[in-house]
């Protein structure tokens, strides 16, 4: 015991903030100087657990003497409350991004290749800041406005990938990215995004979907620093090196939770992350240009851009050459008490994505 202590504190001590920096990756819901009081937090806890550690080993070490079958009945009830926790939690749907309850809406349900998709064909209700948020998943799985005023792949149309900013989380249809794209250019626009979503799933959605369109005009994805880190996932499908298909890992549950709260990444897996984000970025652009369409990367920066976030960006855009649309906002944009970005903010984007593509469509006399 008292070996472990010592050892959790030169670990305390040793994991200054550089070396914190590399391993644990920029959160989009905690800015940068919440993030660092946080780990300086864990840093002293750990420091202090190890010190206890040490104070109490001695002790602990005379009691196990003294009553050694005691010690062993805690010690193999330590391990039965283990495995009878680890038994229970199988039983559970947890996947990388279920960090929300399965009734919450939009609601989602498995899907073998994605991981999850919503729910189609329903509509549903969730009380945000005192607003009723109306959710409507169309029959194809997209958010609309009303499920009766589905998507028409006949029609030119502009497609939206991504995760819960591109679905509108927290926002009515009509404060949506994709409504207020429509709106300004007329244009109608698929939301295929899906909450919770890595690139690659983004990806593969589109992928999935895209040949249903007649005539798809431009396709938008996201990107964000801030969210690589759920691109490293793999206890969902997911894309490895060479955007090769792979089914979820199968891992203890008890070490998935401990991997939420202690998100730490080695080098290896951050490295192999850039380059699969990399092809997949590559290959959304080809597949968009494939068919004709404008592709479109939206890069947002709701803070001011920190060295990690900064290394990421360009090691993942500016060295490969991918073309993307950098969209600094207000950090104060957000909904409150949910984090993700308000109405002032989609509004925003939505122009910047309209100053884009009008250049490029005008030609086609399809915006307005």
């Amino acid at each position: 015991m008292a070996s472990v202590g010592v050892a959790t504190v030169v670990c305390s001590l040793v994991a200054r903030q550089g070396w914190l920096d590399t391993h644990f990756l920029p959160s989009f819901f905690l800015s940068r100087d919440s993030y660092v009081l946080v780990e300086s937090a864990i840093r002293l806890a750990t420091a202090g657990f190890g010190l206890g550690l040490v104070l109490i080993a001695r002790r602990a070490g005379r009691s196990i003497g003294k009553n050694p079958g005691l010690s062993l009945c805690v010690a193999i009830a330590a391990l039965l409350a283990v495995g009878a926790s680890e038994l229970v939690l199988r039983r559970m749907h947890l996947l990388a991004t279920m960090e929300e309850p399965p009734q919450k809406e939009p609601r989602r349900r498995r899907d073998p290749r994605l991981g999850w998709v919503f729910v189609p064909s329903r509509t549903g209700y969730r009380n945000i800041n005192g607003r009723n948020i109306e959710y409507a998943i169309d029959a194809l799985g997209y958010r609309v406005r009303r499920v009766d005023d589905a998507v028409e792949p006949e029609r030119p149309t502009i497609l939206f990938t991504g995760e819960s900013m591109m679905v509108g989380e927290g926002l009515t249809w009509d404060e949506t990215i994709p409504a207020q794209v429509n709106a300004i250019l007329g244009v109608q626009c698929a939301d295929l995004a899906v909450s919770g979503f890595a690139s690659d799933q983004a990806y593969l959605r589109l992928d999935t979907d895209l040949p249903r369109f007649r005539r798809p005009v431009a396709v938008v994805s996201l990107f964000m620093s801030a969210i690589f880190d759920r691109n490293l996932d793999d206890d969902r499908p997911h894309l490895g090196p060479g955007l090769v298909w792979l089914p979820a890992e199968s891992r203890w549950r008890l070490a998935r939770i401990g991997q939420f709260l202690l998100p730490y990444r080695n080098r290896d897996t951050i490295e192999r992350g850039i380059g699969v984000t990399r092809e997949v970025l590559h290959a959304t652009i080809n597949l968009a240009r494939a068919r004709g369409a404008v592709p479109v990367i939206l890069v947002l920066q709701f803070t001011p851009e920190q060295l990690v976030e900064h290394e990421l960006r360009r090691r993942i855009l500016d060295e490969t050459g991918l073309p993307y649309l950098f969209v600094q906002l207000d950090s104060s944009w957000r909904i409150p008490g949910n984090g993700h970005p308000d109405a002032r903010a989609t509004r925003a984007i939505s122009v910047a994505i309209a100053d884009q593509l009008r250049g490029e469509l005008v030609s086609t006399d399809l915006v307005k």
